[in-house]
Formats: structure tokens, C-alpha cells, sequence
């Protein structure tokens, strides 16, 4: 593969610390990089020293002459006097760039529905990330950067994206590298993965599930790392493994290597302690909306929410997805009792204390001149955390804040550290529901893994808004989506039906999105799916309901598989080891083509 750009000995410091020290990395055509690491470990900094926008304190950035770069930075900001088209398109007509697919493909995917007339300081802080990853993606680039791009986009907009980048070069050909917390979009577009700390950059390959064994097996073999952090690897591992049957039938790692590192790791929760924990902490009663209905705010007779029902359980795990504009950070301020709905009831239990972790961190600025480890014990200093004690600054450090940070004033926190406090100051006031609003805005993976094991441990009815699928799929157990219907649906087979109602819904219609030129997703009406007639779908209700009980059994037969692996590696038995790799081997080879029959039979049922 060719050599495109890339950094020989690059050093960056800031002040007394070092960033980066004396680093040497290249991209190459082909490459897919997804690039990972702690909120200000550098992960920013080597992206701009590479796309050109900042020089390093030694060392060199290397490109071929022709290589043309494309670089989205998380503060790129567009001229506000400008219409989106203008900042787009520049001053081209609307048939020179239409006559391109590509273009209309951009275009549909990113900004159907922002008003092609209005000004750009006008548009809300998610359309102004869409209008400047559309002005990117539109230009011939060789090699594409993106910091943070899933900031602000719905699921809708993440799934676009992920599939822009799986098909916009061929394999060979092209590169980027992206930063991001998104799990699920590390794992779907990336092919590599850099870790930068402490000064250094690991390559790894693979996405974010080889990256996360691979970093288990050099902590492991090096002991190099403390072990608490070796324990939420494994945990995270666990996770992967445990996971929805589309994640274990299309191995990106080695699975038998990751059954043997955490086959002693308990399941993420315990669902049947936490909820036993809640019902006490909590009665039978938590919220409850009842055929409620919601005005929108420029009246006219439409309605945000149209007499929907939604009864929240002790100790229930709900996540919320749904188009921008639809009504979920409504919907959380209806069940926090902010406002009253136009008509319905809303119940609430007598013993419900409820908390809400904002998008914004104002409620910080009361405690600005405060110090982390002030801010946490002034609630008060021992916490019970899923059966455990915790003292306020063992609380604090399983959150990131080390030693030195504890004692850091909350003005002199980055932005990734006040949302940890944030979300570490609702904890620590005990509520027994807790709703979080987009938590994962400024963290980085390991924080967010981090968060995730605290809330493991948290017995207590949780209800997440996000459009990160990776972190609803990791800790609530069922989600519901709002289609911008005024209609609240469940979603029993999670984010992937999410985005077949959105298609289903969008198929055949056409998109102005407010005088846009663009019509439909790809720049023209899509035709409707074609009917299936009844004979059809019975034969396809039989075909899924046989499968399903072969997946059943597949199921016991791996998990049997598991045991026996245990015991081996228990005796050190490395052919029994070699015997039950071969045969969880078959099996999933064999899942991967039943899968593809049950999901035949879901689309001729059209669930």
C-alpha cells in the first residue's frame, strides 16, 4: 500500500506537560483509523499537527505532493452570514452539482432537512456540524480527518455516515481517521485503531472490539496496568461477547481468546438483585404517563406527544431514540415533572427521587471556585455503590479524577471532566431514578466504560436518551423510539429496527426539507418495498420460528462449550483447548448462516 502522510519523531508540550513524545505513524491507502484515548492525551493535537492546521515543537509531517487532505475540527465554524447552500456549494448552480450522485447522495444524507435558504448562524448546533460535514464530504479528498463527527447527530445520522465511509473509496484506496467516543462507529468503519497515552501512540488492528481484547492481552502479559483497569477491560469484554446475536456471529476478533480471558467474568448486572434492590428502595409505583398529549409550543393544533402511555418499573433500563425535534429531552422533562402536559395524567410514586443529567453543565457554575473532591463531599463522604462502600474520593478516582485532579478548582476542569462530575454529583445524591440526557457528549471510551460500570452497580430506574447505540445496547435492556409521530413505539429488537422503521418511513416520499433541492435520501424518491402475499409470509413466520429454536440450541451448545473451556484451561489442558476452539469454530460458522436465513424471514414479515 502507499505511503500518504504521516509524522517522523513529533514532540508536543504544553507548558510542563508533554503530549506528544518523539511519536512516528503513518497512513497508508486502505487505512480505516480510528483513533482512542483519555480526554487531553493528545488524541486532537496529533490530528491537527497532521492535517497541517499546527506545527510541533520537533519532529516533521510527511505527505506525498498530490495528497490532497480533508480536516472537520470539533470547533470549525462556518460563516454565519452565509445560506447553507452558499457555505456548501459556494456559488455554484444547483445543476452542476446535482448532475454528481455522489453530491446528492451527500447532500440527502446530511442536510435534507435544513432550510437551503436560511442562514447559517440561524441553524441549530447539530445542522451546523451537518452543513460542515457535507461541505467536507462533497470536495475529492485523499485523506479525511474528522474530530469528533458524531457530536450532535441522531442514530439516523451516525448509521449515514459509517456507511459513507464503508463505500466511498474502494478498499485500496483513500484514508481517514477518525476521533471519536462512539463505540459502534469505531467498530463499523475501522480498520485500525491508535491508542494515544502518555505520550505514545499503540496501533492495534481491527475496530473498537479487537482494539479493547488486544489491550486486555498486553495488559495482561506485560502487568504494566493496575488491575482495576484490567477489570473493567474484562468487563467491557464480557459485554462484547454477551452481546446482540449480530455482534457474535460476525467475529472481528478472536473469540477463543476472549472466552479464556474472561470466562470468570460475571455478567455486567446482576438484573435480578438490582431490580430486587429497586422494588424496595423504590414501592411498585415509579412514573407513569397516562394518555398524555402535548401541545407544540407554536400551537396551531399539532401536537408533540399524542396520547401515548409509558409506565416506567422499579429498577427498568430504558433507552430512548428518536429523530431531532421529535420530543426525547421533552419526554424526560414531562417525567421529571418540569412541565405539565396538555392533557393525561402523569403519576409519580410517593418514594420517587429523581435526577436528570442535562446536554448543558451549568448546573456546575454554583461550585466553580470548588475543588472536585469539595464538590463530592459536601453532599457526603461514604457512598453505597451496588453493595460496595466507597469513600467520596474512591468514588471520584473510579471516574478518572485521579489524585491531582481530585484537588483541581471545577472553572479549571475540561469539558469531558465537568460532565463526569456532572453525572458523579446526581449519583452521589442518591436518587432512585435517574435520567441522563445525551451523557456521553465530551467523554472519552474509557470514561465512558467507566461510567458504565458505575452504573452496572446502580439500583435504580434509568432512562437514557442518546444516540450512541453501543452505550443504550451496553446498559439499558430495552429501548423505544419517538418517529416524530407524536407516537411513542418499543423496539424489541433495538437501534437496527430503529433505522428500518426511519427507511420504511422515509421509502417513497419525497424530501424538501424546507426548500432543499435534494429529494429523498440519495437525491431521488425511493420506491416503496414490494408487497409479499400471505402465502409468503406464513412460509416466512415458519421459517423464523424453526430458526429461532435453532438458535436456541446453538446457544446451549456454545454456552456448554464455554463450560468445558473453563475446566481446560483449568487443568492446562491445551489439546482440549484446541479440540473446543475447533468446535466453537463450526458453531458459529454455522450461526452466521442460520442468521442470514432469519433475517430473510424478517424482511418478507417486514419486522
Amino acid at each position: 500500500m502507499a505511503h500518504l502522510l504521516g509524522g517522523e519523531n513529533l514532540s508536543v508540550s504544553f507548558a510542563t506537560r508533554t503530549v506528544l513524545d518523539g511519536i512516528t505513524i503513518g497512513l497508508e491507502e486502505g487505512d480505516r483509523i480510528g483513533m482512542v484515548g483519555r480526554n487531553g492525551d493528545g488524541k486532537s493535537t496529533l490530528m491537527r499537527l497532521l492535517a497541517g492546521r499546527s506545527t510541533p515543537d520537533s519532529g516533521r509531517v510527511t505527505k506525498r505532493s498530490e495528497v490532497n487532505v480533508g480536516y472537520l475540527d470539533q470547533s470549525d465554524v462556518l460563516d454565519g452570514d452565509l445560506t447553507v447552500g452558499a457555505a456548501i456549494v459556494g456559488d455554484q448552480a444547483d445543476y452542476e452539482w446535482a448532475r454528481n450522485p455522489q453530491i446528492r447522495e451527500i447532500m440527502g444524507g446530511l442536510v435534507s432537512d435544513v432550510d437551503w435558504h436560511a442562514n447559517v448562524h440561524a441553524l441549530s448546533g447539530g445542522q451546523k456540524r451537518r452543513v460542515a460535514l457535507a461541505k467536507l464530504l462533497i470536495e475529492d479528498h485523499d485523506v479525511i480527518m474528522l474530530d469528533e463527527p458524531t457530536n450532535h447527530l441522531d442514530v439516523e445520522g451516525v448509521a449515514w455516515l459509517s456507511r459513507h465511509l464503508k463505500t466511498r473509496w474502494r478498499a485500496n484506496q483513500g484514508a481517514f481517521l477518525v476521533v471519536t467516543h462512539d463505540r459502534w462507529f469505531l467498530d463499523e468503519v475501522c480498520n485500525k485503531t491508535w491508542e494515544v497515552h502518555d505520550g505514545i501512540i499503540d496501533p492495534f488492528d481491527g475496530g473498537y472490539a479487537a482494539y479493547v481484547l488486544a489491550r486486555a492481552e498486553r495488559d495482561r502479559s506485560a502487568s504494566v496496568v493496575e488491575s482495576k483497569r484490567q477489570q473493567l477491560v474484562k468487563k467491557e469484554l464480557a459485554w462484547l461477547r454477551r452481546g446482540a446475536p449480530a455482534r457474535t456471529a460476525k467475529p472481528k476478533f478472536r473469540i477463543e481468546a476472549a472466552n479464556a480471558l474472561i470466562a470468570d467474568v460475571p455478567e455486567p448486572r446482576d438484573s435480578m438483585a438490582l431490580s430486587k434492590m429497586a422494588t424496595a428502595r423504590q414501592g411498585k409505583d415509579v412514573l407513569d404517563l397516562e394518555h398524555v398529549s402535548l401541545d407544540l409550543l407554536d400551537g396551531g393544533g399539532a401536537k408533540l406527544f399524542d396520547n401515548i402511555t409509558l409506565r416506567l418499573a422499579p429498577g427498568e433500563r430504558l433507552g430512548l431514540v428518536g429523530v431531532n425535534g421529535a420530543g426525547k429531552t421533552t419526554l424526560l422533562k414531562l417525567l421529571n415533572g418540569e412541565i405539565q402536559p396538555t392533557s393525561g395524567n402523569v403519576k409519580r410514586g410517593k418514594t420517587v427521587v429523581s435526577a436528570v443529567l442535562t446536554q448543558e453543565v451549568k448546573e456546575l457554575d454554583d461550585v466553580s471556585d470548588l475543588r472536585v473532591i469539595e464538590v463530592i463531599e459536601r453532599e457526603k463522604r461514604s457512598f453505597d455503590v451496588g453493595g460496595k462502600e466507597f469513600t467520596a474520593g474512591q468514588l471520584v478516582e473510579q471516574l478518572g479524577f485521579t489524585n491531582q485532579k481530585q484537588w483541581t478548582q471545577v472553572k479549571d476542569l475540561s469539558g469531558g471532566e465537568r460532565r463526569r462530575l456532572q453525572l458523579l454529583r446526581l449519583l452521589v445524591g442518591e436518587p432512585n431514578v435517574l435520567m441522563l440526557d445525551e451523557p456521553t457528549n465530551d467523554l472519552d471510551t474509557d470514561t465512558l466504560a467507566a461510567v458504565e460500570d458505575v452504573l452496572d452497580g446502580w439500583p435504580g430506574t434509568l432512562v437514557v436518551v442518546s444516540h450512541d447505540r453501543y452505550l443504550l445496547e451496553r446498559v439499558t435492556d430495552h429501548q423505544m423510539a419517538l418517529l416524530g409521530d407524536g407516537k411513542i413505539r418499543a423496539l424489541p429488537r433495538g437501534v437496527d429496527q430503529y433505522l428500518e422503521l426511519r427507511e420504511s418511513a422515509l421509502a417513497g416520499s419525497t424530501v424538501t426539507g424546507g426548500g432543499n433541492p435534494v429529494t429523498g435520501a440519495s437525491g431521488s424518491a425511493a420506491p416503496a418495498a414490494p408487497g409479499r402475499s400471505e402465502a409468503e409470509k406464513r412460509d416466512a413466520r415458519k421459517a423464523k420460528n424453526r430458526i429461532e429454536r435453532q438458535l436456541g440450541k446453538l446457544e446451549q451448545q456454545e454456552k456448554k462449550i464455554h463450560d468445558e473451556m473453563v475446566k481446560a484451561t483449568a487443568a492446562n489442558d491445551f489439546d482440549a483447548m484446541g479440540d473446543l476452539n475447533r468446535k466453537l469454530k463450526d458453531l458459529a460458522g454455522d450461526r452466521e448462516g442460520i442468521e442470514l436465513e432469519w433475517l430473510e424471514a424478517l424482511e418478507v414479515l417486514g419486522e
